[in-house]
């Protein structure tokens, strides 16, 4: 039987999460593909997902790449999206990743300060749909990750052969978040909050990460005793 399928502010969608699937052993980018699918009509859950990807992308046009088959690459194709997709997809992820797993606002995945997961949302509000782009380091070793980024990039540590129970895995959480209240999952990442009274910069100026509002914004205090909202954009932590 088909799910009713709820976005996190209330309105049903219907649709099963998943169904159906198009897999490429290798596709230049799992999203691309998927909004091509959109574009030509698909149903709503339509899932993307490719062994490797040639020209992945990660948030602000950076390349998403990982040896065949050691890596989850999936879109999923959102029909009717709430506002909060970004961040109750952070939160499905997260689960999936373990207990350790942080969500770094708004949608990167880490486990001891190291990325294993990154999330790209891109769609046309005025067609009300989006593409939910997820990659997670299932199976890759350290010495997988390019020189730049052994530093700052972690995985896993699974073998290859589970990156279908992952992703089974994330699909089962994914059904539950986009289900849940607004509350439960601004809760959930709350938990999960890995800037939390971290001093954090962004394009526009510094200050300490102090939560999320109930509009999933990034609220920082300012050296001025002031309150900003970040409702897009990159942030880091600061390196004192």
């Amino acid at each position: 039987m088909a799910h009713r399928r709820l976005h996190p502010h209330g309105v049903a969608a219907a649709g099963q999460l998943g169904c159906p699937r198009v897999h490429r052993r290798q596709v230049g980018s799992t999203n691309t593909l998927a909004r091509q699918l959109a574009a030509r009509g698909a149903p709503d859950g339509t899932l993307v997902t490719a062994g490797e990807q040639l020209a992945g992308r990660g948030r602000q046009g950076r390349v998403w790449t990982a040896p065949p088959g050691t890596s989850l690459l999936c879109s999923w194709l959102i029909r009717d999206p709430g506002p909060l997709l970004s961040l109750a997809a952070g939160v499905a992820v997260a689960e999936v990743c373990g207990d350790q797993a942080l969500i770094k606002w708004p949608n990167d995945i880490l486990i001891d300060g190291r990325k294993v997961s990154g999330i790209l949302v891109e769609g046309r509000p005025q067609e009300r749909w989006a593409v939910l782009g997820i990659g997670v380091n299932v199976a890759l070793t350290p010495e997988q990750f390019p020189p730049e980024l052994r530093d700052r990039a972690g995985t896993l540590g699974l073998a290859p052969v589970e990156v279908e129970a992952v992703l089974a895995r994330l699909r089962g959480g994914l059904e539950r978040w986009l289900n849940a209240a607004p509350d439960a999952v601004l809760d959930a990442v709350r938990a999960r909050d890995a800037l939390f009274g971290q001093a954090v910069e962004w394009e526009r100026g510094s200050g300490t990460a102090a939560g999320i509002d109930r509009d999933g914004r990034l609220l920082v205090k300012l050296s001025s005793g002031g309150l900003d909202a970040l409702d897009a954009g990159e942030v880091h932590l600061s390196r004192l």
